[in-house]
């Protein structure tokens, strides 16, 4: 099996150590390093995914080159021969560990608040939808279906949680926490990236289901950070295999979900061991996911 990254360790003590990547402050920048790491349920699992980094790296590069125009974004670059010259001196990135898995990035004032997109009911929205009739405060029409799509995109945000599980909040409650202002921007530039990912998306064959964005401050201009429409962030379904009333295959870690609910595991540590063909399974979806987003 293909080695994987872990944790990395490039001679610097890491600002962050999140789920899936490290951060490390170079002064005015930061060093972004996607590691293979999975989580689920709100654990890191093992094995690792292998690949996963870089493909979440490039995925999102891709999607910050192509968006500039709508958002700007945190990226400066993801080769290593320009980040290098940002390095401390004595720190190298061995190109076998992290060529394609790091990126260079402006610092920003990050908005505690995650901003998701939904243009299909899928997900905790279905769940609230067959409840309420709702979506986090969107009145929806009665008799949708699992899968269907909106009648139009819809925005509902969400609490940022560091630990734990982020909560579905309406839009007001938004503009409580941030102030209207920002509310209604981050919405605006939520809805015009959701816009564009789907429509590249559909001319690969793929739905964007869902998707959610975070944003920063950088030099008191609004941008969006952190990754752009991969499949840790977002609900890719074949367009081929889409049937609305179904729960459609999704390009993202749910093979990893579905595995952990079918084990019986209770959600309390210690989580199952993932099996090689779980692995195997979802490695397989990443990379899938990179040739047709990137195509």
């Amino acid at each position: 099996m293909t080695q994987t990254v872990e944790q990395s360790e490039i001679g610097l003590k890491p600002t962050y150590r999140g789920k899936v990547r490290d951060l490390y402050d170079l002064g005015g920048k930061l060093l972004l390093v996607a590691t293979d790491r999975v989580s689920a349920f709100d654990h890191v699992l093992q094995p690792a995914i292998p690949e996963k980094g870089r493909i979440l790296t490039q995925i999102s590069a891709f999607w910050f080159r192509k968006t500039r125009s709508v958002v700007p974004n945190h990226m400066i670059a993801t080769d290593l021969a320009t980040i290098a010259k940002h390095l401390p001196k004595g720190v190298r990135l061995d190109p076998k560990a992290y060529e394609g898995r790091v990126m260079l990035a402006h610092k920003a004032e990050r908005v505690d608040a995650e901003c998701v997109v939904r243009g299909y009911l899928a997900g905790s929205g279905w769940k609230e939808y067959q409840k309420t009739g709702k979506v986090c405060g969107h009145e929806l029409p009665a008799g949708l279906r699992e899968a269907e799509k909106l009648p139009e995109p819809i925005f509902t945000p969400s609490t940022k949680a560091d630990q734990g599980h982020d909560e579905n909040i309406s839009r007001d409650q938004l503009a409580d926490l941030v102030g209207p202002d920002l509310a209604r921007s981050l919405e605006t530039l939520s809805l015009k990236l959701y816009s564009e990912c789907a429509a590249h998306l559909a001319t690969k064959g793929l739905i964007l289901a869902d998707t959610k964005f975070e944003f920063g401050f950088i030099d008191g201009e609004l941008a969006v950070i952190d990754e752009l429409a991969t499949p840790d962030s977002s609900r890719f379904w074949d367009a081929a295999a889409y049937k609305v009333g179904t729960s459609p295959e999704s390009y993202d870690k749910q093979f990893v979900r579905d595995f952990l609910e079918r084990s019986g595991w209770d959600k309390n540590p210690p989580a199952p061991t993932l099996p090689r063909e779980v692995v195997e399974g979802t490695a397989a979806r990443y990379r899938e996911a990179l040739a047709k987003v990137t195509s």
